[in-house]
């Protein structure tokens, strides 16, 4: 009787089933690989005049069962790399739509994996600032203007929003990689690795990321794990003019083999003696291997370790005067040494990062993520040292002059203001330097070896500015479905920092040994012991592989929490995000410098801690199929980044006056149309942000101010400075359009539009710091609505593609550019500007001169005309394609960006400077390059 009775209630059971699926409304299907029929997962399917879509599953298969429109409908197949299908079904009530084995077929005319190097491996430089937030979006984006961005905009020092790249954040594998000195990702650690880092998931602005908060240019997540990668392999050559003449990489992926295993492994390799820029060596190599094993249907681990090594020469920023001698191509950092070029400024990047992720579903609508990973290795910028060479009555003397041939008493411009009544004087430097105008390598051996002989030191000396970063960090990600509305995603991230930061001796140039002093000090008659860069080993003489001029730690520690949930309905999505985030950091000092003597530089600092948060919300309405608005709108507080927190960390404890954590609050608005023929998006957003730290390194004459506000007397001459710009506020304001039009198969028309205001909000506390005093406070500097250098204000480019049915195809844009601006001198904008040395104002005083020196510097407008096109073939079950784009097809010159010098600190120095012709202290740019290519051929199999 209990068997009856079981039996009785399993078909009682199966007929509910089926009678329940009979009143139910189905479309589902799968879609495999049109070549090898193998399922591809992560296909966006569209029931196109509707707001619905979802994804196919790692089967390959979807499902629609809620909501289900009736009659005539048009399913859209779509995934990035593969030509989109439309298909047309029919849905009756409470029937089943099954549309299974629906192929794809790759798109061979696909070229978006290969602009690559027009971007994160070409354009961007770590050390100009914040230049690479644009490689957040090195994926093909179905955003209309982040490709034109990434695209077209790059090579002219563009943007997103004007913001640096600080506020977004990169992450692989969950694990943000954001530097912690700076807080900007530095994409040369995995450059050259192209083929295997395709798989990201990118949120723009506020939008929810499903891995952490983000900022308010939103974080991009690099999925790195091996069975996500779909098999086969790849064989890609390039030649360029632009950063490096070759480039040969190598990738292959086993997909999910038989036995659980899978593993991804890409090797490259980038080199070139120069680049556009003279003298701009590159060699790179690249490293990368996906290990995973998938232990049964709910865990999986994956090891991911990937090593970029990359040395590449720098180019200099130049005055104009220098390029109207010697073009936009010159270079003032190499010279000539036994036949080859020799660039003296070369970064050194040599970081592997080895990431171990253990991937759970705990239940089959809610996935754990942990992750740690481990980043060490060191970073050098090289460069010449001449302070002094031995001790004469215990002081330095004999020093070696500045080896550049842009070194400005070498310049024409100097004589021209020095001796007016006799040019002879200029003509001989302007000669000089057109015949010559390099570093002379021949020259420092020589001066090296002759004070050798005599039984001195080197006079020059070669060293490299080091960083060796170790860095632990720990991860872990919940997403959870909580019901068929509402998703829960929530992280917590730990990191730990040890950061060494020193000077190392790279050559000695035929010397021997060199003097471990600070020529530069000002107050050695008063405090001999201030030349001294380590009391704790006084007059060293240091060889080649030493530590000499500074040497501190840094130790630094970062505690996040985050969580998020999202609402989806059929007319309404919506989500409310939160995180907190705990910083630390301190400063050890191994030297004891001599102008900052005993706990000032020496020991441990006092440890800064910073409690930071944030919250977001949004919400997107959706009309209808075709027409959609989003908003979002948040508020940041994070601790300012470890370089904007001490003020001269080489030498000493000090942190900026009055430091907090910088807010942000920032808001968008967008409406999305989207149709079979026309897709646009149309973004207005605004940015506040309060309490940012900016700090500045110079030379500066006339620093009269100081002796108003500073205990001691201070010389006129010359000095070596830290400017610290407090309580920063700034505004950045504007509009974004995308649209592209589908105007015949293999026509397509494609525009954007970016307008923007970014400008100063406030007049910020201005502070000085040098050997000789510290923090001094010189009021206020006077920035409001004086325009950021944040590259391009507005950007527009048109342009159209063609793609024929032979997998050929053809394209060309047309970009323009204005209201680019001059990054401007703060101390200029400050009291010190019209105060004298007796700390008294200027008796000959101008205010409408004075309005017309600081008048910000606007560059010129000017358009890009940028060609692309390639064909690809397809042989049986593999595909060979070819790609040539060149940039700047006009040979355009124009100026990308620059920087005023602070030389001149006040109304007089800059007064009689600016009546020149050539300026001695005139401000330094950077050009954009002219007429460049990029020539690819791939064979994947």
């Amino acid at each position: 009787m209990k068997r009856i009775k079981k039996l009785l209630f399993f078909i009682f059971g199966i007929c509910t089933v089926l009678i329940a699926s009979a009143q139910q409304t189905i479309i589902k299907g799968s879609v495999n690989d049109g070549v090898n029929f193998q399922p591809i997962a992560n296909v966006i399917i569209t029931i196109e005049e509707t707001n619905q879509s979802t994804q196919t599953n790692t089967d390959g298969a979807f499902i629609f069962k809620e909501d289900v429109p009736l009659g005539e409908q048009i399913l859209r197949i779509s995934k990035e790399g593969f030509i989109t299908k439309r298909f047309p079904i029919v849905v009756n009530e409470f029937k089943i739509v099954d549309i299974s084995d629906m192929t794809l077929e790759e798109d061979l005319s696909e070229s978006h994996d290969l602009f690559t190097i027009m971007l994160s491996d070409d354009e961007l430089d770590d050390d100009i600032g914040g230049i690479d937030n644009i490689s957040g979006i090195l994926q093909s984006s179905l955003d209309v203007f982040q490709r034109t961005a990434a695209f077209e905009f790059s090579s002219s020092f563009f943007r997103m929003r004007g913001l640096d790249s600080d506020n977004g954040s990169v992450l692989i594998n969950g694990i943000e990689m954001n530097k912690l000195f700076n807080g900007r990702p530095q994409w040369s650690n995995w450059g050259g690795l192209n083929d295997v880092f395709r798989n990201q998931e990118l949120t723009s602005g506020l939008t929810p990321s499903n891995y952490n908060f983000g900022g308010v240019l939103g974080s991009t997540n690099i999925n790195t794990r091996a069975s996500d990668y779909r098999s086969g392999g790849r064989i890609t050559y390039s030649s360029s003019n632009r950063s490096y003449t070759n480039r040969l990489m190598a990738s292959y992926a086993s997909g999910l083999l038989k036995n659980d295993w899978a593993f991804a492994i890409s090797l490259g390799r980038r080199w070139g003696n120069e680049g556009y820029q003279d003298a701009t060596i590159y060699e790179s190599n690249s490293f990368f291997t996906s290990v995973e094993k998938k232990l049964n249907d709910k865990h999986s681990f994956n090891f991911t370790g990937i090593y970029a090594p990359n040395r590449r020469g720098k180019s200099s920023p130049n005055t104009q005067e220098v390029y109207d001698l010697k073009g936009i191509k010159y270079n003032e950092y190499w010279g000539w040494q036994e036949g080859k070029k020799r660039n003296s400024r070369i970064k050194d990047v040599d970081e592997p990062i080895l990431i171990l992720s253990h991937f759970w579903d705990v239940t089959k609508k809610t996935s754990l993520n942990n992750t740690v990973a481990y980043q060490f290795g060191k970073q050098g910028n090289s460069r010449l040292d001449y302070n002094g060479t031995d001790l004469v009555n215990g002081f330095p003397e004999g020093g070696g002059s500045n080896p550049s041939a842009t070194y400005y008493q070498k310049l024409p411009s100097y004589f021209e203001r020095n001796f007016p009544n006799d040019l002879g004087f200029a003509y001989i430097a302007q000669q000089e330097f057109l015949n010559k105008g390099q570093i002379n390598w021949n020259d420092l051996y020589s001066a090296n070896i002759s004070n050798t002989v005599n039984g001195g030191n080197a006079v020059y000396a070669l060293y490299e500015d080091r960083v060796d970063d170790k860095q632990v960090t720990f991860n872990s990600t919940m997403n959870s479905q909580i019901n068929e509305h509402v998703l829960f995603n929530g992280s917590i991230n730990y990191k730990s920092l040890k950061s060494e930061n020193y000077a190392k001796v790279l050559d000695l140039l035929g010397a021997t040994g060199y003097l471990d002093v600070d020529g530069y000090a000002n107050d050695f008659e008063n405090n001999p012991e201030a030349i001294q860069n380590d009391l704790l080993n006084p007059n060293r003489i240091v060889g080649v592989g030493d530590t000499f001029k500074y040497n501190y730690n840094f130790n630094a520690e970062v505690i996040i929490g985050y969580a998020q949930l999202q609402f989806k309905y059929n007319k309404i999505d919506f989500y409310v995000a939160g995180s907190i985030t705990s910083t630390s950091s301190q400063r050890e000092g191994i030297y004891e410098n001599g102008s900052f003597p005993g706990n000032q530089s020496f020991g441990k600092g006092k440890k800064i801690n910073f409690l930071g948060s944030g919250a977001k919300a949004g919400t997107t309405y959706k009309i209808s199929g075709k027409h959609v608005f989003d908003v979002n709108v948040g508020y940041i507080s994070k601790a300012p980044s470890i370089q904007n927190t001490y003020s001269n960390s080489r030498e000493n404890h000090n942190i900026v006056p009055n430091i907090s954590e910088e807010k942000i609050t920032s808001i968008d608005a967008s409406y999305i149309f989207r149709s079979s023929i026309v897709n646009a998006k149309l973004t207005g957003y605004y940015t506040k942000i309060k309490d940012a730290n900016e700090i500045s390194f110079f030379f500066a004459d006339g620093i009269g101010a100081i002796n108003a506000f500073a205990e001691n007397e201070f010389k006129e001459d010359a000095n070596f400075v830290q400017e610290i710009l407090q309580g920063v506020e700034k505004k950045h304001f504007g509009a974004e359009l995308g649209i592209e039009a589908q105007v015949t198969t293999t026509i397509k028309l494609k525009g954007a539009l970016a307008m923007g205001q970014f400008t100063y909000d406030n007049n910020p506390n201005l502070y000085l710091s040098s050997e000789d005093f510290t923090n001094v406070y010189l009021g206020k500097s006077n920035l409001k609505n004086y325009k950021l250098a944040a590259g391009p204000h507005t950007a527009y480019s048109l342009g159209f593609e063609y793609r024929d049915p032979d997998y050929w195809w053809f394209g060309a844009t047309a970009n323009f550019f204005s209201n680019t601006y001059i990054d401007i001198s703060p101390l200029t904008r400050s009291s010190n500007f019209n105060t004298d040395v007796d700390g008294q104002s200027f008796n000959d005083y101008d205010q409408t001169l004075a309005k017309a020196l600081l008048k910000q510097e606007r560059f010129d407008d000017y358009m890009v005309i940028n060609l692309t096109g390639g064909k690809s073939w397809r042989i049986k079950d593999k595909y060979i394609g070819s790609f040539v784009s060149v940039n700047n097809l006009l040979d355009e010159v124009y100026k990308t960006g620059g920087f005023e010098q602070s030389r001149n600190a006040n109304f007089r120095e800059l007064r009689d400077d600016k009546a020149l012709n050539k300026p001695v202290f005139g401000s330094k740019y950077w050009y954009g390059r002219g007429a460049t290519y990029f020539v690819n051929v791939n064979y994947r199999f």
